[in-house]
């Protein structure tokens, strides 16, 4: 039998798509066009060349930038700690608030009366900013490094909940059934069924975190929630730009280091 030949001069056409969808996508896609267009405006993108416009306040802080002052770089130091601390303690609190909300939310874990409310909760806890959490317990507790914790903690708890949870529910069955098989207790499902598979992602999603917290902490000491923030807005309020071009040095250097120690980490357990 010999093979057909084919004609190289021939080429095949390219598969159709179905009339709906490809409305669908121009619809889709002119709808974000026409969106980017009307808030054009709204946004004053017009007025972005008064970025390169070269007035006297961008020269200064340019020349700053370039002049650090590392005259109280042991204050500095000791404040960027105080952030470090923030998020450390921010992200150990939200793993007591994400772990058995995971589970609370994790549909093949828990029943379904459980999870839509619990899931509402989470959305909750997500969708409140960390500056807002932070104002409220600043009202609470006062000023200092606690409203910081608790705001993060709080935040990063709903984030990590939602990705543990997810991770149950793209659990292997498997280890889960031979638990249950040889008469396990839905309690030693979870442990060994559950955990062994989950442990290492969880584990990386918590590191993450951490290190976005280290950020978000420095954000929160602008209004009063401990760390280097405060530090931060007040060299700004004094137009000490060489203060805050040092602040910022030591910021990047610090988030860089905990992103180097994170990915070690990372692979280690991974």
């Amino acid at each position: 039998m010999t093979a057909q030949s084919v004609d190289p001069s021939v080429v095949p056409a390219p598969p159709s798509r179905p009339l709906g969808a490809l409305l669908f996508d121009i619809a889709l896609w002119g709808g974000l066009i026409a969106a980017l267009a009307v808030s054009f405006k709204y946004v004053d993108i017009d007025n972005l060349p008064r970025l390169f416009g070269g007035s006297s306040t961008a020269g200064e802080m340019a020349g700053a930038l370039f002049n650090p002052d590392f005259t109280r770089v042991d204050f500095f130091i000791e404040k960027m700690l105080e952030t470090v601390m923030i998020a450390l303690w921010g992200t150990f609190l939200a793993l007591f608030l994400a772990i058995p909300l995971a589970f609370m939310s994790a549909r093949n874990v828990a029943p379904a009366w459980l999870v839509w409310p619990v899931r509402r909760v989470m959305d909750l806890m997500r969708s409140v900013p960390d500056l807002v959490i932070g104002l409220i317990f600043v009202i609470i507790v006062g000023l200092g490094p606690l409203p910081g914790v608790l705001a993060l903690a709080l935040n990063t708890g709903g984030v990590l909940a939602k990705l543990f949870s997810e991770a149950v529910e793209s659990i292997d069955k498997g280890p889960v059934e031979g638990v249950r098989a040889t008469g396990g207790q839905p309690l030693h499902e979870i442990r060994w069924g559950i955990l062994p598979q989950v442990a290492p992602l969880w584990t990386s999603f918590a590191l993450y975190r951490f290190e976005s917290n280290a950020r978000a902490a420095t954000v929160l000491g602008l209004i009063g929630a401990g760390g280097i923030g405060s530090t931060l807005i007040d060299a700004f309020n004094s137009y000490n730009y060489r203060e805050v071009s040092a602040i910022a040095i030591i910021v990047v250097i610090t988030v860089t280091l905990i992103d180097m120690l994170s990915q070690v980490m990372r692979k280690r357990l991974l």
